[in-house]
């Protein structure tokens, strides 16, 4: 098998090791746009299956967690190159008052956390209605 050398490729791999352990989690990408009436938030998480993930909201705050172990190889089997990180994944996503995080859905498709969180309804725009001084006088003799 032909390899090709990369001297800092070692160095790579350890920071990524280093920086993201079970006792420390490292951050997970992720994408966030508004669409319509709702914000969604999708995380990548390859090789992650969904009972790994926990999604906890607290006070406003959302947290995301996901746990990657190493695959259990068969007996006889020697690893030859470990490159995709392992360990525990962790983001934390302040939500606004504006934001119903009751109503929160998320969905795991090709190792891709996709969550909607709705704008909440007190939070939407609205119409106000003017009425004249006349309008409410009429209104308070006829009640």
């Amino acid at each position: 098998m032909l390899m090709r050398t990369d001297p800092f490729r070692e160095f790579d791999r350890l920071a990524q090791q280093l920086s993201g352990t079970w006792s420390r989690p490292s951050p997970m990408p992720m994408d966030a746009y508004h669409c319509g009436d709702e914000y969604v938030v999708a995380f990548d998480l390859p090789g992650v299956t969904p009972e790994a993930i926990s999604l906890d909201v607290e006070r406003n705050v959302l947290t995301v967690k996901a746990e990657r172990r190493p695959a259990a190889l068969e007996d006889g089997v020697e690893m030859q190159v470990s490159e995709r990180p392992l360990g525990v994944f962790s983001r934390q996503l302040f939500l606004g008052d504006a934001l119903d995080a009751d109503q929160i859905s998320a969905t795991y498709d090709n190792g891709v956390l996709t969550l909607r969180i709705p704008v909440a309804a007190k939070a939407k725009p609205r119409k106000i209605t003017i009425s004249s001084k006349a309008e409410n006088e009429q209104q308070q003799l006829s009640a």
